[in-house]
């Protein structure tokens, strides 16, 4: 799978809360790096996501590879018009930084974007879960 069709894969799999989707594209031991759940295991993080989205839509701004210690690095920029569980919306842009293993599944995702403008909005929901 090229890094194109990686990050394809996962922005689909995202946009429908297809869990099984999104793992697929994760090592077994995948960690999810998020500003607003913190460091969990993939199979923890996507459960909890998708539990707290009525719906997402997603476009993809830029797509960015490069490498770090021997390791290719894939980062991608995307709109994540995202609409909590309650119905209340919580749009932002966000570039997902993937570390890949040697056969291409997502090791490490570090996910970066400012969560100031949906804080309030998301601590609603999670008091109200």
């Amino acid at each position: 799978m090229t890094t194109d069709q990686l990050v394809a894969s996962y922005l689909k799999a995202l946009e429908a809360s297809d869990l099984d989707g999104v793992l697929a594209l994760f090592a077994p031991s995948g960690t999810v790096h998020s500003p607003l759940y913190g460091t969990l295991p993939a199979t923890e993080f996507y459960p909890r996501l998708f539990e707290d989205t009525a719906e997402s839509k997603l476009t993809l701004r830029a797509t960015m590879v490069g490498t770090a210690e021997g390791r290719t690095v894939v980062s991608f920029w995307f709109d994540f018009d995202w609409v909590l569980s309650n119905g209340e919306p919580a749009p932002f842009a966000v570039v997902d930084v993937a570390e890949l293993t040697e056969h291409g599944l997502i090791d490490n995702l570090h996910i970066v974007y400012d969560t100031a403008p949906l804080r309030d909005s998301f601590n609603n929901l999670r008091k109200k879960s």
